[in-house]
């Protein structure tokens, strides 16, 4: 996908957001300056300290993460599926590469071992050089970091994982490939018996037809599967989901044990209340997903 950067509103102290994507939808930020920009093997990868949102990662143009409210996206793809299962010890992340979903499973101690799997290694790098407050996952003894294809990755590790989690970009360029029925087949086929799938499941004001492809092969895979959405503000949109399937014995939309207060107190976002609540949705999307 071509970068399509707004370049007279960027000199003039804004970043704003256009893309094929959301047709007709822009979002604007006022940035104070650009800390890193460059291109990967695989993406244009910029970095803006912003005047009120803090720093800023965008991939391709698009945005990934404000310091101003990544935690809320952060810790609902995380907490929402690890609390869901009873005993969840080994976790695979694929993406992530800016380390903030490794900060959240981190906050959980029985977990033995944390995988994570990104495709470009400029990510990673980009990340522990300028967002620390994030990147600090990849300091958790148990990450083990693979620079691989997610895609070819998953095809190697059969019945590995408790938890898989996707952290994809939008269903372009090096994404596009993790939002295919044949990925989702092979991440089953890595979950060992009882685990749980969760994937960045797009917004469902924005992307109808793509969220109800991702809920129509999750519902052809997995025994139960549901949908979970929240708000993100700096999201285009303002909104997002999480596609979420497994086979254990459990209910996914709610949580299967106590928060603890040693990590409650750290969370902004998920408590076990929300996580039920997210599950509610309003009724065009409640259909949306029963059509699939």
């Amino acid at each position: 996908m071509t970068p399509n950067h707004n370049l007279d509103q960027l000199m003039k102290g804004w970043f704003s957001e256009t893309s094929d994507i959301w047709p007709g939808i822009a979002l604007s930020i006022e940035i104070e300056s650009t800390l890193f920009s460059g291109k990967s093997r695989h993406q244009e990868i910029d970095v803006y300290e912003t005047r009120h949102h803090g720093r800023m990662m965008v991939l391709d143009g698009i945005i990934q993460l404000t310091g101003f409210d990544e935690f809320a996206y952060q810790e609902m793809l995380v907490h929402t599926p690890l609390f869901a299962h009873p005993s969840p010890e080994t976790v695979l992340v694929i993406g992530g590469g800016d380390g903030g979903v490794l900060r959240e499973i981190a906050r959980h101690p029985d977990i033995r071992s944390i995988d994570i799997c990104e495709i470009d290694e400029m990510v990673v790098d980009v990340s522990k050089k300028f967002l620390p407050e994030m990147s600090c996952g990849f300091d958790d003894p148990r990450v083990t970091l693979h620079i691989a294809d997610g895609n070819e990755f998953i095809h190697q590790h059969q019945k590995n994982y408790d938890i898989i989690i996707v952290d994809s970009s939008d269903p372009v360029g090096p994404g596009e490939i993790l939002f295919e029925q044949q990925f989702y087949k092979h991440c089953r086929e890595a979950l060992n018996k009882n685990g749980i799938l969760a994937i960045q499941g797009e917004s469902f004001f924005l992307h109808p037809d793509k969220v109800q492809k991702m809920v129509g092969i999750f519902k052809q895979l997995f025994r139960i599967h549901a949908y979970s959405s929240f708000i993100v503000p700096t999201f285009t949109g303002g909104h997002i989901g999480i596609c979420i399937g497994s086979d254990g014995p459990f209910r996914i939309t709610v949580p299967a044990r106590t928060v603890p207060d040693i990590i409650q107190h750290r969370l902004k976002f998920y408590n076990t209340t929300v996580h039920e609540a997210s599950f509610v949705l309003p009724h065009f999307a409640a259909q949306l997903i029963k059509e699939a």
